[in-house]
């Protein structure tokens, strides 16, 4: 297994890092070895990973102009018939070249310098759009959310936005995954007919698809895990807090976050680090062997599931099954304290935007009149958080105290009667039709999104040609742990493939 060590550090030089058995081809394209165009294929990116890339550029082998260029290319190819990208930054070439003359002048500012980032539609950029799926969002953010600054000041590249489900899935129970009046239908790049789910659907089809080479998703419960299952991609579901959520359309500011979506566990974690301002002196795969992990099984993800505990089992891991309570009690109170706050957080949020609405009441009627925002579902929790209570109500404060205190205790009490490092269920069941409606799926992302505890998605394995993830679960604050047993996981399953861009599938 190769051991991958980098630090985070801004200014870190990266000539230091060490990369252990990885390898990528990047194959410089014409006769003159110094005209500074690399032809990067798609094997070479699908495959390549932040610190490989950084080295490459650290050895005078690639610049991020070509990178950058070479993703751009991608874009203009593939994302025709995918739609997972709402608009690519003019900026993008000029802040490679920038980052290419800071590394020329030995003033890189860390691994993730000059590495193209694609970015959730609901989260502010400047000079970019940023609608969280609605034709009502027009007119541009004044400033950049707080995490798109960390991004610019480690220097990534901002290369875009990706297309998401209108308003991170909150608008009906009967919303249509993957579609927004901006950004259209996204499609799975597995299957293309296909889900991609949300509401990260954008940032997790372009990941999987190398559009870029990592992207920035957002969840309240499920988008950045939940798409990123279905399109075969990691997804961390950060402890809320570690990211700022400034900037960010809310749903419920007490748990909405930010998180890194991205092919590899040790990407995902770069990202993570550099979006959460963390300073981390190193990142080495955790060893399977003497975890202890509870297994939520799901009725019908046997086989899944089956397979998972073997390759655990081969690597000397011990599973134990497990049931986590409360489930329904969680749901039936996190629902309507979710309308009170999504209410309360959104008219706030709506001030700071140019030219918006700014009261839910006001939305509504824009919906009402505009030719493209109902055409596909409705806005019934739209009209359910109208008449949603203050946030100093009792019936709504009683409502979330005991969402959180169950979901707090279906996770704790798991882990600590059986001495669990990490607990993992299915993360999706195989993409349904992106025309047909929501089946129930293994829906495992609730009690760690409403008690604030980090979970991660990881390839695991296929069914038929749609990718099936499988997430693990910590308790607070294990992010770091959790991405340290991720990327044993990834290592030991070696699961994830690219897409095949199939027209359809039985």
């Amino acid at each position: 297994m190769p051991t991958i060590m980098f630090d985070l550090r801004f200014g870190q030089d990266v000539s230091k890092v060490t990369f252990g058995s990885l390898v990528c081809r990047l194959t410089r394209a014409g006769p003159d070895p110094g005209n500074g165009l690399v032809e990067l294929l798609a094997a070479d990116l699908d495959r390549a990973t932040i610190p490989l890339l950084a080295q490459r550029m650290a050895d005078g082998e690639l610049t991020s102009a070509d990178l950058t260029r070479a993703y751009l290319r991608r874009i203009a190819d593939v994302d025709r018939v995918l739609r997972s990208v709402l608009a690519v930054d003019p900026t993008a070439v000029q802040q490679a070249e920038e980052s290419d003359l800071r590394r020329a002048q030995g003033q890189s500012r860390g691994l993730i310098d000059g590495i193209p980032v694609l970015l959730k539609d609901n989260i502010d950029t400047l000079g970019l759009a940023t609608t969280a799926g609605s034709r009502v969002l027009s007119v541009p953010p004044t400033a950049d959310a707080e995490v798109v600054a960390r991004l610019r000041a480690a220097g990534a590249v901002v290369l875009g936005k990706t297309n998401m489900t209108a308003w991170g899935n909150f608008r009906s129970p009967w919303a249509t995954s993957g579609w927004s009046a901006v950004g259209g239908q996204t499609s799975n790049p597995h299957v293309l007919d296909r889900t991609p789910c949300g509401s990260s659907s954008g940032s997790a089809v372009a990941v999987a698809a190398s559009l870029a080479q990592v992207a920035v998703g957002t969840e309240t419960n499920g988008s950045i895990v939940s798409p990123a299952g279905h399109a075969g991609v990691v997804g961390l579901k950060p402890t809320p807090g570690r990211i700022s959520n400034a900037g960010i359309v809310p749903i419920t500011t007490r748990r909405d976050t930010a998180g890194p979506m991205a092919r590899h566990v040790v990407d995902a974690a770069i990202l993570m680090a550099v979006m959460a301002g963390a300073q981390i002196g190193s990142f080495t795969p955790d060893s399977l062997r003497g975890k202890r992990v509870g297994v939520w099984r799901r009725a019908g993800f046997d086989g899944l599931v089956a397979s998972v505990v073997d390759v655990l089992h081969a690597h000397g891991a011990t599973t134990v099954d497990v049931d986590l309570p409360y489930q329904d009690q969680i749901q039936a109170a996190d629902r309507p304290a979710m309308l009170a706050e999504f209410k309360h957080d959104l008219e706030e949020y709506l001030r700071t935007r140019p030219g918006a609405p700014r009261t839910m009441r006001e939305l509504i009627e824009f919906n009402e009149t505009d030719p493209v925002e109902l055409a596909l579902f409705g806005q019934e929790l739209f009209h359910d958080a109208e008449k949603a209570p203050p946030l100093t109500d009792p019936t709504y404060l009683g409502q979330r105290r005991a969402a959180i205190v169950l979901a707090r205790r279906s996770i704790d009490e798991v882990l600590a009667a059986h001495r669990l490092d990490v607990i993992m269920a299915p993360t999706n069941g195989p993409a349904w039709l992106a025309s047909g409606s929501d089946p129930a799926g293994p829906r495992t992302a609730l009690p760690a999104a409403v008690a604030g505890y980090p979970s991660i998605t990881v390839p695991a394995g296929f069914a038929g040609p749609l990718p099936i993830g499988m997430s693990f679960i910590g308790g607070h604050g294990t992010d770091e742990a959790l991405l340290r047993f991720a990327a044993a996981f990834e290592d030991a399953a070696r699961a994830r493939r690219a897409p095949a861009y199939l027209p359809t599938a039985p």
